[in-house]
């Protein structure tokens, strides 16, 4: 018999669970559970969810090396959401591998690519 995953969910460090989830927020995560006495957070946006947890940020000096990939199913209406909420991001790109894109960094210094394919859209 094969085992299979049945879902992946990043758990980022983070040096202020609070700010994380004001920042989380305006880039359409919303709180699903929330333990303040664990330092923790699990966060919802559609089907995708992401955890927030100040208890394992063993190094909050340090920049972080992760990488978390969102694909929203409509680039431009998100990148322009995103902005309208105040947080400062770059224009979008269409990236050597086709994907129109922009990055930031959350609050923490974890890396957020977000994307689509735009190649087909017209």
């Amino acid at each position: 018999m094969a085992i299979t995953l049945t879902r992946l969910i990043p758990m980022l460090p983070v040096a202020d669970i609070g700010r994380s989830i004001e920042f989380y927020e305006k880039l359409g995560f919303e709180v699903e559970s929330r333990r303040d006495e664990w330092r923790w957070a699990m966060l919802r946006f559609g089907e995708c969810r992401l955890m927030v947890d100040q208890s394992i940020n063993g190094h909050p000096g340090l920049p972080r090396q992760g990488i978390i990939y969102l694909y929203p199913d409509d680039i431009a209406a998100y990148h322009a959401s995103v902005r309208a909420k105040g947080v400062e991001i770059p224009d979008l790109e269409t990236t050597f591998y086709g994907l129109t894109e922009f990055r930031l960094d959350d609050p923490d210094g974890n890396h957020l690519w977000i994307g689509q394919d735009t190649r087909s859209v017209a």
